[in-house]
């Protein structure tokens, strides 16, 4: 389940998250095949580097050398727009530690397939944890153990990776071979916990609901009254049909907002007597996936619902189509913005969602230690020394600060004994976040 701290937002806000909040590392293996003199084999048609001198475990790497160098960051979202070096955020980044990035965006899955099936990668890989690639990639030898060039090259990785995160992506063969973003280990929670707010939400429009009086939706028959009543006081919206209830779009396996996120509204645990529990066939559960299937009976479910994909339904929340959603937070975040810059009134707001007989609290998900998406170097990276230098940059606090405030005197200051963004920049950031990453780039958290 992916953890907080990061999606697929607002072009270079999201990917910033994703690729350079690493939070967590995953493990893979060595082929038999590579040692370390192996590891020290510089790519073919580079001149050799002269030998560096052993890292200081004590000391941030990158500082050894920040000369110009440019490496191809291959990301697996095909949604992706933006290029590295366009705003000042990245521009000072740049500027910092010498790293320019060529990103390389594909159209679907079958860049990737036939990138692995060639057994040629880019420098750097970015996809989701769970995706076939990652595990292909480890397999067929075509990716770097990050602590093996952690080892060789910038001991200061192991001051910034946490040993959990680090601990829970090692693979048998005890290597670690990529780095994950949005990812919250048990120190963290400890950390963090008060800061930390759940993705999922179940959200209504604004002025819909208020003209509805505000009706009570956490039992079944609440949710369905409610859903009729509004597709029956607000038939169209700007002459498009009301969708009563959005959820994430359905795939080969499934439906997110059906699943965890129901479950999860519905307080059902995960164990129960120190055993994992089946919340599949908890009756709260079943109640309730069959007043879904009761407001399909009723036409409440809109066939959109079934079809859409990420931007049709990005599409439809900015035009205020959904009554209700249940569906998580950042992924419609600039949509509200939208909504909000049109009229006020017409946002998204969170109240209370199904629930279960007794009206239990929700126990909403947090953030994981699995992350979201991973990032990997690959057996074929240009420079070895300077890729696991800077990947350690970027997942270092100082790399965080970074990338979340940007240039000191441009995008924050130090007001009232406290670094922020400066008053201009909080004021655009909060009004519209895709103006905010074109003038500076920063938040990227």
């Amino acid at each position: 389940m992916a953890n907080d701290r990061a999606k697929k937002l607002l072009a270079l806000a999201l990917i910033f998250g994703l690729v350079f909040a690493l939070a967590a590392c995953s493990g893979g293996g060595s082929t038999a095949g590579e040692d370390q003199g192996a590891a020290k084999k510089e790519p073919a048609g580079e001149t050799p580097k002269e030998e560096s001198q052993p890292a200081n475990p004590d000391e941030p790497g990158w500082k050894a050398d920040t000369s110009p160098i440019t490496f191809d960051w291959y990301l697996n979202f095909s949604w992706f727009p933006n290029k590295w070096g366009v705003d000042p955020t990245s521009q000072y980044v740049t500027k910092k530690t010498g790293v320019d990035i060529n990103f390389i965006v594909p159209a679907g899955n079958e860049k990737l397939n036939t990138m692995i099936a060639s057994g040629k990668l880019p420098d750097f890989i970015t996809l989701g944890w769970y995706e076939d690639g990652v595990q292909a990639m480890i397999d067929g030898g075509l990716v770097l153990p990050l602590n093996e060039l952690a080892e060789q090259y910038d001991p200061y990785f192991f001051k910034v990776a946490d040993p959990a995160k680090l601990s829970w992506y090692t693979k048998d063969d005890g290597n670690v071979y990529a780095y994950p973003n949005a990812s919250s280990s048990p120190k963290d929670f400890e950390k963090y916990s008060r800061e930390y707010t759940s993705n999922q939400t179940f959200v209504v429009r604004k002025d819909m609901y208020e003209a509805l009086g505000k009706p009570d939706m956490r039992t079944p028959e609440g949710f369905l009254n409610a859903l009729k009543a509004a597709k029956e006081k607000f038939p169209d919206v700007n002459g498009q049909p009301l969708i009563p209830i959005g959820l994430h779009e359905f795939s080969e396996t499934g439906n997110y907002s059906l699943e965890g996120y129901l479950q999860n509204f519905l307080a059902i645990p995960m164990e129960k007597d120190g055993k994992l529990y089946d919340r599949v066939t908890d009756p709260e559960y079943i109640r309730w996936l069959k007043t879904f299937r009761k407001a399909e009976e009723e036409g409440l479910l809109a066939k959109d619902i079934f079809i859409d994909k990420r931007p049709q339904m990005e599409e439809k929340i900015a035009q205020g189509r959904y009554f209700a959603m249940l569906y998580q937070r950042s992924d419609f975040a600039a949509q509200q913005n939208v909504l909000y810059a049109n009229d006020p009134n017409s946002v998204y707001i969170a109240v209370d969602g199904p629930a279960n007989s007794n009206m239990d609290p929700p126990t909403l998900a947090g953030p994981g230690i699995s992350g979201w998406t991973v990032t990997l170097i690959s057996k074929d990276v240009k420079d070895k020394e300077r890729a696991i230098r800077f990947l350690t940059y970027l997942i270092s606090e100082e790399g965080n600060k970074d990338l979340y405030l940007g240039e000191k005197g441009v995008t924050y200051d130090t007001i009232d004994g406290k670094d922020q963004f400066k008053p201009e920049a909080l004021e655009l950031l909060n009004k519209d976040r895709s103006a905010f990453d074109k003038q500076y780039g920063a938040s990227y958290h």
